[in-house]
């Protein structure tokens, strides 16, 4: 009996219930707590954060936590219908047309989903095959990723498949999160989550 009660204790401390609690970055309402560097539009629609652009602007659209944060697990549920999107994490905000550097998760509605881009650095860090991304990834349909960040490990995974892992990386350990739109694309991404864990 007492080596049962151990084990249910050892249970409850690794579960969502215990210590850190899983924050709505997006609350379904509305932008609070994010901030938008132009172009593209953010706005919510039915409780769903929609994100759009035309291809004319050269600029990412950006909607930047207010917060930074140093490790962490994200989900997102997103669809992405055109253009090219992903979920920024631990950025610096840059005067530049980008507007950031730091890791991205990669969204795109055909390919690379998951996959790992440093903007303003070293570009693609892990690029997908496209035969494996076939195998996580759901075209047309809503997806989940989950970005896990501790120290210099990082972990990607689509819909419960791993797309990327960097191990004892020597980027940025601390920033804040973004959506994004990419700049000269016709762009349209939806979001009906947005949470994060910190650890």
């Amino acid at each position: 009996m007492k080596k049962v009660l151990i084990i249910l204790f050892l249970i409850y401390l690794q579960s969502e219930s215990y210590g850190q609690k899983w924050q709505k970055l997006f609350n379904g309402k509305d932008l609070t707590g994010w901030h938008i560097k132009p172009g593209g539009k953010w706005e919510v629609i039915d409780g769903i954060l929609v994100g759009t652009e035309e291809k004319s602007d050269v600029r990412h659209g950006l909607l930047i936590s207010d917060k930074s944060f140093k490790d962490f697990i994200i989900k997102v549920k997103y669809k992405a219908i055109s253009g090219n999107s992903g979920v920024y994490f631990r950025i610096e905000e840059i005067d530049h047309v980008v507007g950031v550097k730091g890791f991205q998760a990669e969204i795109d509605p055909e390919k690379d989903a998951g996959g790992l881009y440093e903007t303003m650095g070293r570009s693609w860090v892990v690029q997908p095959k496209p035969e494996d991304v076939l195998t996580w990834y759901k075209p047309n349909e809503w997806n989940e990723m989950t970005i896990e960040a501790r120290g210099g490990n990082v972990v990607v995974k689509v819909n419960g498949k791993e797309s990327a892992r960097l191990t004892n990386d020597p980027g940025r350990t601390e920033g804040k999160v973004a959506l994004q739109l990419h700049g000269n694309l016709d762009m349209h991404v939806m979001f009906k989550e947005v949470k994060i864990k910190e650890l």
